[in-house]
C-alpha cells in the first residue's frame, strides 16, 4: 500500500484533526485516510449534456440577443475586361 507524508501542517491543524479523530473513535491516521478517500471521490464532476450547459449560460430562451450592424449594399463586381 502506498504511503503519503504531509509536511508543513501547523500544530493547531494537527491538534484539531487529532481531536476530531478521537471524537469519531478513530486514530489520526485512520481519520486522515478516510478524509482523503472521501475527498478523492467528492471532486469528480459528472459530465453535463451540452443542452444543459447552453441553458445555464444563455437562459431558457435558447440564445442571446446580438446587436449586429445593418448590412450595406453588396460590393460592385470588378470588370477585368
Amino acid at each position: 500500500m502506498p504511503n503519503i507524508n504531509v509536511r508543513g501542517l501547523s500544530v493547531q491543524t494537527k491538534e484539531r484533526l487529532r481531536v476530531r479523530a478521537a471524537q469519531a473513535g478513530l486514530s489520526l491516521e485512520a481519520y486522515a485516510r478516510r478524509a482523503l478517500q472521501k475527498a478523492s471521490v467528492e471532486g469528480e464532476a459528472e459530465p453535463q449534456p451540452i443542452l444543459a450547459l447552453a441553458e445555464k449560460y444563455f437562459g431558457p430562451a435558447g440564445g442571446v440577443e446580438l446587436n449586429l450592424p445593418s448590412r450595406s449594399t453588396q460590393r460592385v463586381t470588378p470588370d477585368f475586361s
